[in-house]
């Protein structure tokens, strides 16, 4: 039976705080400090392999361009326990987590492709395809998302770019 294609993802960050760039001098992350239910359940239905698009959150007074989809990455590993809960220092840390029963889950992302610029929410909201996406809805604060494989060619279309066959299985 051949491998099922790759689901998608949009995954949140303000660029002041880490953007695509960003992702892109590391080369890996770890997808932590979610901590929203639904988003973690997200996270948790992630498999490595699985594309997703870097959106810049919060962007309209950032040195990066406007709020919006700023390249794509891959899941390099699956979810696992968040290790942020447990750091007493962190403020993403939960007393209430313990690692025999860990609340919040991570995922590895690395960098696959870079848009030429930012692609705007604005420019979002005017696909067909991504008019019933709680993104291009108000009042959607998730930090994590699933994407529909029409949603994500749509987006790569309008950014002008597209992925090699062998990033899309």
């Amino acid at each position: 039976m051949p491998p099922s294609p790759p689901r998608h993802w949009l995954l949140k960050s303000e660029p002041d705080v880490f953007g695509y760039l960003d992702l892109v001098r590391v080369g890996r992350e770890p997808w932590n400090g979610v901590r929203n239910y639904q988003a973690r359940n997200f996270l948790r239905e992630m498999r490595a392999g699985d594309l997703c698009l870097f959106y810049h959150s919060n962007a309209r007074h950032s040195r990066v361009g406007p709020t919006g989809v700023a390249g794509v990455a891959r899941v390099v590993r699956a979810a696992y326990p968040d290790n942020l809960q447990f750091d007493p220092d962190s403020p993403y840390y939960d007393p209430k987590s313990t690692p025999d029963n860990p609340r919040w889950s991570m995922v590895d992302v690395a960098p696959v492709l870079a848009f030429p610029a930012v692609l705007p929410l604005d420019t979002l909201r005017t696909l067909p395809e991504w008019q019933d996406s709680p993104l291009t809805r108000k009042g959607t604060r998730l930090s994590v998302l699933p994407v529909t494989p029409e949603q994500f060619r749509a987006a790569l279309a309008a950014a002008g770019v597209d992925l090699p066959d062998a990033h899309l299985v």
